[in-house]
C-alpha cells in the first residue's frame, strides 16, 4: 500500500471514521464482501456520498460482489493514518482530560497519548490511567526532547492559547483544541477543535423541533 496519505475532504475525513467502525464490526460478524450500497443503508447515508467518499481510498469493488472488506477496511485506515501509531501529549487534567485519558480506544485508531500535564500541584506526581501527570513547566522542553508531534488541549479557555504556544514552541504541529476558545496559531500548525458545544447546539435544535412536531 502507497505510504503517501492523499490529501482529502474534510467532511469525506469526518465519515471515514463511521464506516470504519461498522466494518470493523462486520469483520467480527465475518463477512467478507460488502457493497456501498448495504455501507450506505447501514449508515442511513446517501449511497452516491458513500460511492465519492470510498474513492478516495483507491480501493475498486468488484461487479456483483462489491468491495473485499479486509482490504477496504485496511484502506480506510491508511487513509486517516490509522495504521499508524502517534505519540501526544495532553495538557488539562480535569474531569474532561482524565476522561480522555482512560479512553483505552484511542490506541486503536493510532493516538498514544504517552503523557498528561497539569498545573495544579495536587495532581503533578499522580497516576491517572496508568500515565503520570506532570508540571506544565515541563512541557515545552519535552515535547523538544521526545519530538511530539500532537497535543490535546483540555484546559479551561483562559488557559488554553498559552498551553498552544507552549506546544508550538515545543515544536507541535497538530493540536486537538478541547477548549471553547479560538486559538491564534501561526498557518502552519493544524488546530482541530473538538466542537462540543456546537454539537450539543444541534442536538438541543433538532430536539426543540421534533417536540414542537408532536406538540410536546
Amino acid at each position: 500500500m502507497e505510504n503517501l496519505i492523499k490529501s482529502v475532504p474534510e467532511p469525506t475525513l469526518k465519515r471515514l471514521p463511521q464506516y470504519i467502525h461498522l466494518l470493523k464490526k462486520l469483520k467480527e460478524d465475518g463477512i467478507r464482501q460488502i457493497s456501498s450500497n448495504t455501507i450506505a443503508n447501514e449508515l442511513n447515508l446517501d449511497s452516491i456520498q458513500v460511492r465519492k467518499d470510498l474513492a478516495v481510498t483507491g480501493v475498486v469493488g468488484k461487479p456483483k460482489l462489491g468491495f473485499d472488506l479486509e482490504e477496504l477496511y485496511s484502506a480506510l485506515l491508511h487513509t486517516l493514518n490509522w495504521d499508524n501509531s502517534t505519540d501526544a501529549f495532553l495538557v488539562g487534567m480535569g474531569s474532561l482530560g482524565s476522561a480522555i485519558l482512560g479512553y483505552k480506544t484511542f490506541p486503536e485508531y493510532g493516538l498514544n497519548i504517552i503523557a498528561a500535564f497539569d498545573n495544579d500541584e495536587e495532581k503533578i506526581g499522580q497516576s491517572f490511567a496508568g500515565t503520570e501527570v506532570l508540571s506544565s513547566d515541563k512541557l515545552t522542553d519535552m515535547i523538544k526532547r521526545m519530538h511530539i508531534n500532537i497535543g490535546v488541549i483540555t484546559v479551561p479557555a483562559n488557559e488554553a492559547q498559552k498551553v498552544a504556544q507552549q506546544m508550538i514552541d515545543g515544536g507541535i504541529i497538530a493540536i486537538w483544541n478541547y477548549a471553547p476558545v479560538h486559538l491564534k496559531v501561526p498557518p502552519e500548525i493544524i488546530v482541530v477543535n473538538a466542537q462540543l458545544s456546537q454539537s450539543l447546539g444541534v442536538l438541543t435544535h433538532k430536539l426543540a423541533e421534533r417536540l414542537r412536531y408532536l406538540n410536546l
